[in-house]
């Protein structure tokens, strides 16, 4: 069979170069997130391992828990900002991150920003399923504790990881796959029973390990003092708290990039606003805080070590105790940490992958087919290396700040400042010279020197926390440290400038028209109201051509 044939075989039906059915505006039908939809999205994603490991990278720097408090809560509220602004196209039109970023980038320069959030959600699955897989091993482990010694280790030491745990990786791999034939419009019922499942966990293993330290008491992850002086360079306690504060939101800078996918499945802009305002930042908070105590109650037990892993902290505790009371406990640990990674990862890194991918190449991918390409291309990241170390992990938290929050300036400058709230939704899908979006050759040239310019020079200080034996000034290190910060709001205020200094001529006429941002989302919503339900009878993808 010829490649042409094969193309024709897995081609999707009724599509055009720009669209097919899962990228086009979201329907009444399937616009049915509400408010507690999006609350028990975001319990998921902020109140994870993830989320549980953020103290391990700021109290090794040198910070007291509270100062590491203070970092987290207001990174917190500081990604709720972006994440709101970044929403804010998606809740009113309907479109999702790769429809709108064709507005911001132009219909071609569209292509950098989408492909660098395809890449990023290839590292984050590859990742979480490495997490995934330290889950399964304690289901293994509690049911034979002698599990990882039975197994012959085939794997070198200095790989990070063995055979028994890789075929772990392997189980909540496979495991995961038939979540992925699941549809974001779909997904209330997995997020009701994950989530409740989640939250019991963590509040369990909080009350437990609180109730059960002993008269010792915390170990030394909540001591109060620091030898780091308050103020004078990167290296004292003022940097380091704003550093904390980006890596925070470094943390979750992929999932506010990307956060108009679900914004346009709310059945009201109010559902996406207040579902996400009120719990992203309770929950990223709480996910925090837990880890920090629980890692503090649980040190003394264990010998002064601090433990931040929940399954390592699980793998220690079956270590000193092989009874079947420590064995169920174990294994319903591993249970729900595996729960909550599938509940993460689904749509966290899956499915965005899978819709970003269908706008790439809407003619042969659709969401769920992008969501398995995925999951079978995330092995080649080697994640069991991204976990080794508290500073490993810190360092690629940063790193995705530098490179996203530029991304995410851009949009929220653009859809606030540029566009004054305007989206000709029609042009979006017209990959040609008569779209406001084409720009110069389908590329708005003034997004990447806006990007750029948020970027480099953040660029010195992260290739040094990189690479230790690379020195650069104070100056640079700081400028890193205030990355996510730095990055956002410079690309943004560059790039309205540049739209003001040099407007485009079609976009500004449309932004000037008589319409107001509201009569305009009016306008389109009952379009492609129409058009869907005229598609659904026909069975037809088509384009309706604009005003």
């Amino acid at each position: 069979m010829g490649v042409t044939k094969i193309l024709a075989k897995i081609s999707l039906p009724h599509e055009s170069r720009w669209i097919n059915d899962d990228i086009r505006p979201v329907d009444a039908e399937r616009r049915t997130w509400g408010f507690l939809t999006f609350h028990n999205f975001w319990l998921l994603i902020n109140c994870n391992i993830s989320s549980y490991l953020t103290g391990s990278s700021l109290i090794p720097l040198g910070l007291t828990w509270w100062q590491a408090f203070i970092a987290i809560v207001i990174g917190n509220i500081l990604a709720t900002l972006a994440l709101i602004a970044s929403s804010l196209a998606g809740a009113y039109y309907h479109i999702g991150f790769p429809v709108f970023s064709r507005a911001v980038w132009g219909l071609w320069g569209s292509q950098f920003v989408i492909w660098n959030r395809i890449f990023l959600g290839i590292v984050w699955y590859g990742f979480q399923s490495w997490v995934g897989g330290q889950c399964i091993y304690l289901i293994l482990l509690s049911w034979d504790p002698t599990f990882a010694t039975d197994i012959p280790n085939t794997i070198p030491s200095t790989t990070g990881t063995t055979t028994a745990e890789f075929l772990c990786y392997i189980i909540f791999c496979m495991l995961s796959l038939p979540a992925l034939w699941i549809r974001p419009h779909r997904i209330q019922s997995f997020f009701y029973i994950s989530s409740t499942i989640t939250i019991i966990f963590f509040l369990v293993v909080l009350t437990w390990s609180l109730t059960t330290m002993g008269p010792a008491g915390f170990g030394a992850t909540l001591s109060s003092s620091t030898s780091i002086p308050p103020t004078g360079g990167p290296n004292s306690t003022a940097w380091l708290m704003l550093y904390g504060t980006m890596s925070t939101i470094g943390s979750i800078a992929a999932g506010i990039l990307n956060q108009n996918d679900y914004a346009r499945l709310s059945a009201h802009p109010r559902d996406a606003i207040w579902g996400q305002a009120l719990a992203f930042p309770f929950y990223g908070v709480v996910g925090a805080t837990i880890g920090i105590l629980v890692t503090a109650a649980t040190q003394i037990r264990l010998g002064g070590e601090a433990v931040w892993n929940p399954p390592t902290l699980f793998v220690a505790l079956l270590r000193g105790d092989t009874t079947s009371g420590t064995r169920a406990a174990v294994f319903f640990a591993g249970l729900a940490l595996s729960v909550s990674q599938l509940g993460t990862n689904l749509p966290g890194n899956a499915l965005p992958g899978g819709l970003d991918l269908a706008s790439v190449f809407p003619g042969y991918v659709n969401i769920r087919r992008g969501a398995y390409v995925i999951a079978l291309v995330s092995p080649v990241v080697n994640p069991w290396r991204l976990v080794n170390t508290a500073t490993t992990f810190l360092t690629v938290l940063s790193g995705y700040g530098v490179f996203l929050a530029p991304m995410t300036g851009l949009m929220a400058a653009h859809y606030l400042v540029v566009c004054r709230q305007k989206v000709n939704v029609d042009d979006l899908f017209t990959g040609d010279k008569s779209s406001i979006y084409w720009y110069t050759g389908g590329i708005n040239w003034r997004a990447p020197i806006a990007w750029i310019i948020g970027v480099v020079p953040t660029m010195p200080g992260f290739v040094a926390a990189v690479n230790t034996s690379i020195h650069v000034s104070d100056e640079a290190t700081e400028i890193y440290y205030i990355n996510y910060l730095y990055g956002f709001l410079v690309s943004a205020a560059v790039h309205a400038f540049l739209h003001w200094a040099v407007p485009d001529s079609k976009l500004d006429a449309f932004v000037k028209g008589d319409m107001s941002a509201r009569e305009v989302q009016a306008l389109y919503q009952e379009r492609w109201e129409v058009f869907g339900q005229q598609g659904r009878v026909a069975g037809e993808v088509h384009v309706v051509k604009g005003v």
